[in-house]
């Protein structure tokens, strides 16, 4: 899909034939009334919008008739502030609602440049769709080829590029993420993220899997071995000559997740393709800041395996060897998407940077904890409020979550450093990020281990409820804006 050009009016000026014009409502005692707009409502001003179906409810929507064949889309604003992320949200759905239109204009109220852009960004997000496996019954193609919103707070040219930029990353994210685990394995998602990386200003560099024994990836090797597809390590590296910091980003890379031995019942391994999101969030996260040119240095390590059932797998009770020789006993053979992270952070940590952020759809025990939205957050050092800063500044949903000390010993291994899980043990989100916090390095200068964040998005990677603001259902692209966000509050 092309991007949308993007503009921005002063002004209203006509109604053009097939435009579709947004605009707010409220709630005002029992009646539901248009918020203030600068497009022109004189045409439905006096009507009961009531009777009608509009609701103020937030993201409900009306179609009603609009001079010269033009469409109002009267959008419910609730009744929380209008902020950025929750005009970005709203954008987001009056998009999602209009996939057939060319033009859309925004009518809502602004009052920062920022809440014009996030009013662009949501609804560049909100337009996506995914139809590239369907041959019969395909989805109206998205025909959006101008999005226009009338304020008189005027983004920077940088500023759109940013949000297509951002936009673009996103669904690259939800392109792979959708497509099933027969086109997206280890080696085609290595080479997909190679294709997405040319001509942005970063390397890449990949492991294969006789790379990987040969270099003490125990993990991953151990997570890939009862597959047919081997593992794959790929490195993004974005290393301009005036950075700033050095930021180090880890995704989970599991592109089907069976449980290995200890495999998943039937309906639990439905949506276990997404199980890569972090490793693709990672990789175009890099690539995002090598386009926007920001002065600070990212690597990405995606640690990609298929964890399948065959002869070959690795079993309940084995032990392994992580990249920085910790052993590992694997209790379970479903908690794998740690030992492919083990690795990640390990080799990620021998570099030193400032600040290494780790991404993984890692525990079902997180959707349990926050529902459907908020990814959970973990870490030590500056990395928790860093993380937390950057999803806000994102518009995007964090829940900090601790790491219990006196859990660590539920991670006890009788025979090994440690092991990679205990049954029946409480806390599953907590002991995730305490196994996780094993393999982190120290810093360059002292015995401080490297400010760390771990953001579990297992809850909010995938949207399997209703569609809400700019996700439809399936992959949301969740921390992409975020990590994006976190390199920019270093420059």
């Amino acid at each position: 899909m092309t991007s949308p050009k993007l503009n921005i009016a002063t002004k209203f000026s006509s109604f053009s034939n097939g435009v579709a014009y947004v605009v707010g409502v409220v709630a005002k005692g029992e009646k539901v009334i248009l918020a203030d707009t600068a497009v022109e409502v004189s045409t439905i001003e006096q009507l009961d919008l009531s009777l009608l179906g509009a609701k103020s409810s937030l993201e409900s929507v009306t179609r009603l008739a609009a001079p010269n064949g033009a469409v109002y889309l009267l959008i419910g604003l609730g009744t929380a502030e209008l902020d950025s992320t929750a005009l970005r949200s709203l954008a987001g759905a009056a998009s999602r609602n209009l996939a057939e239109f060319k033009e859309i204009v925004f009518g809502l109220p602004t009052d920062s440049k920022e809440q014009t852009a996030a009013i662009l960004e949501g609804s560049l997000l909100g337009s996506y769709q995914f139809g590239a496996y369907r041959s019969l019954n395909k989805l109206a193609p998205v025909q959006l080829a101008k999005i226009t919103v009338i304020s008189a707070h005027k983004p920077t040219p940088a500023t759109l590029a940013r949000a297509e930029i951002l936009s673009e990353s996103t669904s690259a994210i939800r392109d792979l993420v959708n497509s099933p685990a027969n086109d997206i394995y280890p080696q085609s998602l290595a080479a997909a993220v190679q294709k997405l990386a040319r001509g942005t200003g970063v390397t890449v560099e990949i492991w294969d899997e006789k790379r990987l024994a040969a270099e003490g990836f125990g993990g991953i090797i151990a997570v890939g071995k009862g597959s047919s597809r081997p593992p794959r390590m790929v490195r993004i590296d974005y290393k301009p000559k005036n950075a700033k910091a050095h930021l180090a980003f880890v995704g989970k890379g599991i592109t089907f997740d069976s449980g290995g031995l200890q495999i998943k019942p039937a309906t639990s391994m439905i949506g276990m393709k997404y199980d890569m999101t972090g490793a693709a969030t990672v990789a175009n996260a890099a690539i995002a800041i090598a386009k926007l040119q920001l002065p600070v240095r990212v690597t990405a390590w995606m640690c990609i395996a298929e964890n399948l059932v065959s002869g070959t797998s690795t079993r309940p009770s084995d032990v392994i060897k992580i990249r920085n020789g910790k052993t590992v006993e694997v209790i379970n053979t479903d908690a794998e998407g740690r030992l492919v992270l083990a690795d990640g952070l390990s080799i990620a940590s021998e570099a030193k940077p400032d600040l290494i952020v780790d991404v993984a759809t890692l525990t079902g025990a997180s959707s349990i904890a926050l529902g459907h939205r908020y990814t959970g957050l973990m870490g030590h050092g500056l990395g928790v409020e860093k993380a937390k800063a950057a999803a806000e500044a994102a518009g995007e949903l964090v829940w900090h979550m601790p790491l219990p000390a006196d859990l660590r010993v539920s991670l006890n291994s009788d025979i090994a450093d440690i092991a990679n899980a205990k049954f029946g043990a409480k806390g599953g989100m907590l002991l995730g990020g305490l196994f996780l916090q094993e393999f982190i390095g120290k810093k360059a200068k002292g015995n401080d281990p490297i400010d760390w964040a771990h953001l579990d998005i297992a809850p909010s990677a995938n949207n399997d409820q209703a569609p809400w603001g700019y996700n439809a259902k399936g992959p949301t692209g969740v921390m992409l804006r975020t990590l994006v966000s976190l390199a920019e509050s270093y420059c």
